[in-house]
């Protein structure tokens, strides 16, 4: 007995328990079991009293016994299905990844992030979700026939996109106003008196790129300017393709003389290209491009660009989400991010 003793003395003090917090409080375990999960029915005098007790007592859930109890994880996994290359060189994610762990920060969440690059690591997550080892899902760099989202549609588990499929989306969703910053981009070229204006898109199969596209002409049809295919090149969002877009465009159409962008990474590849073919920015060829990622402010000369705040972005999911957690069944909510034109040097 006395070995025993000394054993527990090594040990520490005793984990406080759920009954000793309703002991000091003066209440019923159930009472205090409501408060610790969350749940309705508890007077705010009982909550602040049991919540008192628990800080004095230093109390910690037992998180494998609460998970039992109403089926809760603690946890929502982000998703992005793209190679650890493209999510290490683009800004967009981390401002992304910064914005989700932020409003997450004084939650009991734990925050996963996933990348899927293959039908296999498709079919593991698919396992994965079907044991329910996640509250919720956040996905982004969503493509149109992605069956990522058919996927969480049919879990029926809270889902948050960063994007959409189309306007039809029927999950929830955060966007920025994809149409309405290229449209202001392609007016502010317009305005300083560019006339043969061409663009770089993203991926066509990402709503975002088409609808960044569809605000480059409707920015041209403003201005009274044609649409020309020839003033068309394709892009995937990385430096490499804007810089071949850019090579593209100038030998269909060397009198290009403005350009936008419809991200800044590829806009770095495409101010390269430029300045190698002898054409100054702005003087012969002037460049906006679309993010706002902090690259922009570098470039030389420093680029204007549309900005859009990804790291809002992610808290806005993340927020979503949590909503969504909490309020099962509840109606699937849209949110459209504002976007604004910032001016520097290129144009």
């Amino acid at each position: 007995m006395a070995q025993i003793g000394e054993r527990l003395a090594r040990r520490g003090p005793a984990r406080p328990t759920l009954e000793a917090v309703a002991q000091l409080a003066g209440v019923g375990r159930g009472t205090v079991s409501r408060v610790v999960n969350g749940s309705p029915g508890v007077s705010d005098q009982a909550r602040a009293v049991v919540e008192r007790a628990i800080a004095e007592l230093g109390y910690v859930p037992n998180r494998a016994a609460r998970t039992l109890v109403t089926s809760r994880t603690d946890a929502v996994a982000l998703v992005i299905p793209e190679t650890e290359t493209r999510l290490a060189s683009e800004p967009f994610f981390a401002e992304i990844i910064r914005g989700v762990a932020s409003e997450l920060s004084d939650t009991d969440m734990q925050l996963l992030l996933i990348l899927i690059r293959t039908a296999q690591e498709r079919e593991r997550f698919a396992a994965y979700l079907s044991g329910h080892r996640v509250d919720g899902v956040m996905l982004v760099s969503v493509h149109s026939e992605d069956p990522l989202v058919d996927l969480l549609e049919r879990t029926g588990l809270p889902a948050v996109l960063g994007g959409r499929r189309s306007e039809l989306e029927s999950l929830s969703y955060v966007n920025p106003d994809n149409t309405g910053g290229a449209w202001a981009a392609v007016r502010h070229l317009a305005g300083l008196g560019r006339g043969r204006i061409a663009t770089v898109t993203g991926p066509l199969d990402m709503e975002g790129a088409r609808s960044r596209l569809d605000g480059y002409r409707k920015g041209l049809d403003e201005a009274g300017l044609p649409f020309s295919e020839d003033l068309v090149g394709k892009g995937d969002f990385s430096e490499e393709s804007g810089a071949r877009a850019m090579r593209d465009l100038l030998q269909r159409r060397p009198d290009l003389d403005a350009v936008f962008i419809a991200s800044d990474l590829m806009a770095l590849g495409a101010m390269r290209v430029l300045r190698e073919q002898g054409r100054r920015i702005p003087q012969d060829v002037a460049l906006v491009g679309f993010d706002d990622s902090p690259l922009a402010r570098h470039t030389d000369p420093p680029m204007t660009t549309v900005r859009q705040s990804s790291e809002e972005m992610g808290r806005a999911m993340a927020r979503l989400l949590l909503e969504e957690i909490a309020t099962p069944g509840r109606t699937h909510r849209q949110i459209i991010l504002t976007t604004e034109l910032v001016r520097r040097e290129s144009a």
